[in-house]
């Protein structure tokens, strides 16, 4: 599948980027956090995107009241399909272990079926935390965010990619940096400075294991 990438808005800042952005959001603060992600999930329904929210740190009724409390006009009962709340270690993991190959379809499928569907495309946003839970094949995450890159090239399904600071080490946010060429900083996305791109990055973490 070969597409152009229009511009969209991401509803927490007044710039606008290309359909299938790869973003890490690196935070400390959970209430900018709510009302940066509830802008993104938002925006992608104004859109008319199909939109997805992974969640780990709550279970997903509990992220539907936050995004009512946070202002968002969720889908009615007959329109579920436009807005996905899942928990993040069910989607990552359906068996109980990380197989990137299979999530990475997943973002395909996602796009696919979006515009199949009749939407305008697809985006989503997941908690990273359940790559903590000692779940087999986590140690493939940093791989996995790399060739979300690939992916989307092709199926641009917009991506967020939500790093709790008081979570994760030091040296994993560095690699989260090193495969995300947009990150968040102050409510804005900028472009990043450590970004790698997939090939040559996937070429040395490859080598060093």
């Amino acid at each position: 599948m070969c597409t152009s990438k229009h511009l969209i808005s991401l509803g927490f800042t007044p710039d606008r980027f290309p359909a299938g952005t790869h973003i890490c959001y690196i935070y400390n603060d959970d209430k900018r956090r709510e009302e940066i992600i509830s802008k993104f999930v938002e925006s992608g329904l104004q859109n008319g995107e199909q939109v997805a929210y992974f969640t780990d740190t709550l279970p997903p009724e509990k992220i539907r009241e936050h995004l009512s409390d946070m202002g968002v006009q969720l889908p009615s009962q007959t329109e579920q399909e436009r807005l996905n709340i899942g928990t993040a270690l069910e989607t990552y993991c359906p068996d109980g272990t990380f197989i990137p190959e299979r999530m990475l379809q997943t973002i395909r499928n996602m796009y696919t079926n979006s515009i199949e569907e009749g939407y305008t495309g697809a985006r989503g946003t997941g908690e990273m935390s359940w790559a903590l839970r000692d779940v087999p094949g986590a140690e493939h995450l940093i791989e996995y965010e790399a060739k979300i890159n690939i992916v989307v090239r092709e199926h641009p399904t917009t991506v967020v990619c939500q790093y709790d600071t008081r979570r994760f080490d030091g040296d994993t946010l560095f690699d989260v940096l090193n495969v995300h060429p947009m990150m968040i900083v102050g409510g804005q996305v900028v472009h990043n400075p450590y970004y790698t791109p997939p090939e040559d990055f996937l070429k040395k973490h490859l080598a060093k294991r």
